[in-house]
C-alpha cells in the first residue's frame, strides 16, 4: 500500500523502494511515493521499457535488475536513443551450493559464480545506454524458511544448518562479487536479506542495504523465526454468515491463500477471538470458510472473527481500502493498490 510505503519511508534509516514490476515502479514515481525504486526481477514489460527509456526522471528514479544479456536486448529494443542512460542492477544467485551440484534456494538467477557475474557485469559496462549501480543477493533459503516450528525439532535442525551454511559461503561469494565489480563500476547498493535474515545480512561486510517488506506486517509464515519476535500488524475481519452445527461457525469468504508451496501453512490464521481453527476437508473457501473449535459456539452471525495472511502483500491484493489503527480506534483509511485502481502483475 503506497501510504504505508510512505510511512515506512518517513522513519530514520528506512529509504527506496523494491518493486515487483516496471509498471509498479514507474507509478510510485509518478505518485511521488520515492524517486529510489529498485524492480527486483528482470522485466520484458515493453510498454513500460518505452516510458522508461523515454523519460529522463523515470530512468534516474528506477533500476532495472537483469541476469543475463538478452534481458539488456529487451531494453534496447524498443528505444530509438540511448541518450537516456537506464539504471541497472545484477540478481546474482544466492542459493547454496552444496557437494553434488545440490542447489538449495530459489531458482532466481543463473548467476551463480563470481566469474560469471563479473562477465555480466563488464557486457553492462561496456554497452553504451546502461549504468550498472547495484548488486542483489536474496538468500530465500535463509529469509523465507522459518527455523523453531514447534514439534519439528528434526527438521528445524537441519534447516538451521543449511542457513549457517548458506551464510558462511555467501559471505565469501559476495566479497569476491563486490571486489570484482568495484575495479569496473562505483555501485551506489549492494542488496542482501528479507525480513527472515535482517540481522545476519546486515553483518556481511559487503552488504550495504537490506530488505524488509514483510517483516513490516509480520504475515503467519514469520511467527517461527529463532532470529526474531513477531508482533503481527495485519489483519482481515471476515463475518459469521451461517451456523451449520454444534461447534461449527462459517465466516464469509476467506480464501486468501498465499503463493508458494501448497500447504497448510500458506492458509490465513484464524486469530481473534481464540480457539478456531479452519477444518481439514474445507479449510479456507473462495466463498465460505467454516471454522471449528472451542471458540466457535461463542460467536454470532455478523460477528467478525479475525485472521491473519501467510504473507503480507496478497492479502491487500482482496481489499479496496486498510484502516489503520492506534490502540482501538481508527486513524486513517487508505487505499490498497487495487482501491487507486493499480493492478501490477
Amino acid at each position: 500500500m503506497p501510504a504505508l510505503v510512505r510511512r515506512a519511508l518517513a522513519r530514520e534509516g528506512f529509504a527506496g523502494v523494491l518493486g515487483y514490476t516496471l509498471r509498479e515502479a514507474l507509478w510510485l514515481v509518478d505518485e511521488g511515493v520515492s524517486d529510489d525504486v529498485v524492480v527486483a526481477y528482470p522485466t520484458v514489460d515493453r510498454h513500460a521499457l518505452r516510458r522508461l527509456t523515454s523519460s529522463p526522471s523515470a530512468a534516474a528514479a528506477v533500476t532495472l535488475m537483469v541476469d543475463e544479456v538478452a534481458q539488456l536486448d529487451v531494453v534496447d529494443s524498443v528505444r530509438s536513443s540511448k541518450a537516456v542512460p537506464v539504471r541497472v542492477a545484477l540478481d546474482v544467485d544466492a542459493g547454496l551450493q552444496a557437494p553434488g551440484g545440490v542447489h538449495v534456494g530459489p531458482k532466481r538467477s543463473p548467476l551463480r559464480t563470481a566469474e560469471a557475474t563479473l562477465a555480466l557485469a563488464r557486457a553492462v559496462v561496456d554497452r553504451p545506454g546502461f549504468v550498472l549501480v547495484g548488486v542483489m543477493t536474496y538468500e530465500g533459503q535463509v529469509a523465507g524458511v522459518p527455523d523453531r516450528v514447534p514439534g519439528q525439532a528434526p527438521r528445524m535442525a537441519v534447516v538451521r544448518r543449511i542457513k549457517q551454511a548458506s551464510l558462511a559461503q555467501l559471505r565469501e561469494r559476495r566479497a569476491a562479487v563486490a571486489a570484482g565489480i568495484a575495479e569496473l563500476a562505483d555501485l551506489s547498493f549492494f542488496n542482501a536479506g528479507g525480513s527472515g535474515s535482517i540481522s545476519e545480512s546486515a553483518a556481511d561486510p559487503s552488504v550495504t542495504e537490506v530488505t524488509a517488506g514483510s517483516g513490516l506486517l509480520v504475515p503467519g509464515l514469520f511467527d517461527h523465526y529463532r532470529s526474531f519476535t513477531p508482533r503481527p500488524a495485519a489483519y482481515v475481519g471476515l463475518p459469521v454468515t451461517r451456523r451449520p452445527g454444534p461447534g461449527v461457525a462459517t465466516v464469509h469468504g476467506g480464501g486468501y491463500t498465499a503463493s508458494g508451496p501448497a500447504g497448510p501453512d500458506r492458509q490465513v490464521l484464524p486469530w481473534a477471538p481464540p480457539g478456531l481453527e479452519l477444518t481439514a476437508l474445507e479449510a479456507a473457501g473462495e466463498v465460505q470458510t467454516p471454522l471449528v473449535g472451542p471458540g466457535a459456539d461463542l460467536l454470532r452471525i455478523g460477528e467478525l472473527v479475525w485472521f491473519r495472511h501467510a504473507k503480507s502483500g496478497e492479502l491487500f491484493e482482496h481489499t479496496d481500502v486498510a484502516h489503520l489503527l492506534v490502540g482501538d480506534r481508527v486513524t486513517e483509511t487508505v487505499l490498497t493498490y487495487r482501491g487507486a485502481g493499480q493492478a501490477f502483475g
